[in-house]
């Protein structure tokens, strides 16, 4: 009898427990030997086990009979969890016929699960809502279950309990995917079409494409085709990840499994994409394709300028497993030379910051994260400008545009007003609010971006005691009065510290920063002033006072007249210092304007 095929993910908020439950499948199914096994198996990185987040998708082939005794092939998609890693969930959902649900029984229902949740039902998926946990003292099933039914009208007889950790339920659960989960669709005398949901690189063979096959097979030898970057090649090798990955003769339809065919160029293979036979297409692609666009940008600089080359080529191999990450050189008066960076969102930078500074031992100073603006010029011509230092003349700027999000925001009753405070302080307007059980409501706002982008989600945390979330999508632009704030020692721009904000914000803002440069950047054999400038205007000053030399302490007598006669001297000593010395800016000072937001 031809073993039957079920393709489903996990899908939940960080920490919910997604990478400990395929660990609790991957040993019930015999998938890994004991000897072989490690928590979180499906998580490559060191990174991944240690901050206990996925940040790359990992399909996984398990073999798998039922109790009935029904052969079955399971293929699970472990997905990341995080707002910045949507649209690469979105595309694993899309290989899927089912997903699995994933609530902390401790914390709840939370922001991102949400989200998750309503990306599962866009697809069509099959949805089976779980709470895990359930072992743990502060364990709270019944707000859990409470919030399901008003998030989805979920009944408690749904909704599974199990603890992943000790695996209590985990074997019922996986029964019921089985028979809650459709077949997959498709056949294999149609033309081939296969969703690339993911790709690796690898040095050796070049790009590793992941695909799900929803018509016709595949095998090596074969002449396919990339839709939407109409690039054609060879296939070498097919094959499955059991989670390593075993080569096979044929894909065929309903399957999840990688290809490789001398793909050289990773910018070539993007998430979304369709793959079909260059021979026999398929009609038309799949649907929900988009290029992935950096939204966050910010400017990397290596402390020690003789790290440069180093810190390029750690780029270079970044950029082929994470098509997302882009870079181009730039050039700092203050820095010197380094890299603009764009990224999906903060956690992403934070994620290559430290992977740079791990893995390559490149030690960094990053600017202040920026977004993408929208300005229209005089002479016609419309700009997305991610560097504030390239912005325009003011006189030949018609207006300028910033990106906008739909932040939901889920907290409990009690903190909902210092929640309102910060987003009317962030600019942000509540459009609705939304009761999830007695205790928990979702606040929905519309905010711009950049108002978010560097400590918006720690406060969040921080008013909530770690009881709130965030998640939030991208609405598009708006117009806005926004100025470019920059930051003058002894008269010279610091390029590093411009920075684009809203002219009601900005006095405020650059009062903050020239009075935390006075206090990180050290003295100086002369005066330096330290100005905040908005639209050409000087709106904030401190000084800085210079050190002084005791030039009198050898004088032993005489009249008043020697010891003025030094002191003149040393004045214009200082007035001409002060007009060829440069003021050394430390990395401290960029990193404590960094945490001002």
């Amino acid at each position: 009898m031809e073993a039957i095929i079920r393709n489903f993910c996990i899908i939940a908020h960080i920490d919910h427990g997604k990478s400990t439950l395929a660990d609790r499948f991957l040993e019930i199914t015999k998938t890994i030997k004991p000897r072989d096994f490690r928590d979180q198996m499906l998580d490559d990185m060191d990174l991944e086990r240690e901050r206990g987040i996925t940040i790359k998708s990992h399909p996984v082939q398990m073999r798998y009979r039922t109790r009935e005794g029904r052969d079955c092939v399971l293929h699970l998609i472990d997905t990341p969890g995080h707002v910045d890693f949507s649209y690469e969930v979105s595309r694993s959902l899309s290989a899927c016929e089912g997903a699995i649900l994933l609530i902390d029984a401790a914390q709840g229902v939370q922001a991102q699960t949400v989200a998750n949740f309503y990306l599962a039902l866009e697809e069509g998926l099959e949805i089976i809502p779980v709470l895990n946990k359930i072992d743990l003292p502060n364990a709270d099933p019944d707000r859990c279950l409470r919030q399901l039914r008003d998030l989805a009208g979920f009944t408690g007889e749904e909704v599974f309990q199990i603890s992943a950790k000790k695996g209590d339920g985990v074997e019922d659960l996986l029964e019921k995917v089985i028979e809650r989960v459709p077949p997959p669709s498709g056949a294999g005398d149609q033309p081939l079409q296969a969703l690339i949901f993911d790709s690796i690189y690898n040095p050796f063979r070049g790009v590793i494409v992941y695909v799900r096959l929803f018509g016709g097979s595949l095998s090596p030898g074969d002449k396919v085709l990339l839709m939407n970057s109409e690039r054609e090649y060879e296939v070498q090798e097919v094959g499955i990840f059991r989670p390593g990955m075993e080569a096979r003769e044929e894909l065929s339809a309903g399957e999840v499994g990688y290809i490789i065919a001398n793909i050289k160029e990773p910018s070539k293979v993007m998430i979304g994409d369709t793959l079909t036979s260059a021979v026999r297409p398929c009609p038309a692609p799949l649907p929900g394709f988009k290029e992935l666009r950096p939204l966050v940008f910010s400017g990397l600089y290596p402390v020690n300028s003789a790290d440069y080359e180093d810190m390029k080529t750690a780029l270079v191999k970044l950029r082929l497993n994470d098509p997302s990450f882009v870079y181009q050189p730039e050039n700092s008066q203050a820095l010197g030379f380094g890299f603009r960076c764009g990224f999906l969102g903060l956690l992403h930078m934070d994620i290559i910051n430290e992977r740079l500074q791990r893995e390559y031992d490149i030690n960094l100073v990053m600017t202040i994260p920026s977004v993408v603006y929208q300005i229209s010029t005089t002479d016609g011509r419309e700009l997305a400008l991610d560097n504030p230092v390239l912005l325009p003349e003011r006189n030949r700027i018609v207006e300028v545009k910033e990106p906008y999000i739909r932040a939901f925001i889920i907290t409990p009753n009690d903190y909902i007003g210092q929640i309102m405070q910060i987003v009317q302080e962030r600019r942000g307007e509540c459009t609705s609010t939304e009761s999830l059980g007695r205790l928990s409501v979702i606040l929905t706002f519309e905010i711009p971006l950049n108002e978010v982008v560097i400590d918006f989600y720690d406060l969040i945390k921080s008013v909530t005691h770690g009881y709130g979330s965030l998640d939030y999508e991208h609405i598009g632009y708006r117009r806005s009065n926004l100025v470019k704030l920059e930051i003058l020692l002894n008269k010279e721009v610091v390029d590093a510290f411009s920075s684009l904000v809203h002219r009601e914000k900005a006095r405020s803002r650059g009062l903050k920063m020239v009075e935390r440069l006075k206090d990180v950047i050290p003295r100086h054999m002369f005066k330096i002033a330290v100005q905040a400038s908005a639209d050409g205007q000087i709106i904030a000053r401190e000084t800085i006072k210079p050190f002084r030399k005791d030039v009198t302490a050898k004088l032993y007598g005489g009249d008043r007249t020697r010891k003025d006669k030094l002191l003149k001297k040393q004045k214009a000593g200082k007035k001409k210092m002060k007009m060829v010395g440069k003021v050394q800016v430390p990395q401290r000072a960029f990193i404590e304007v960094l945490k001002l937001g």
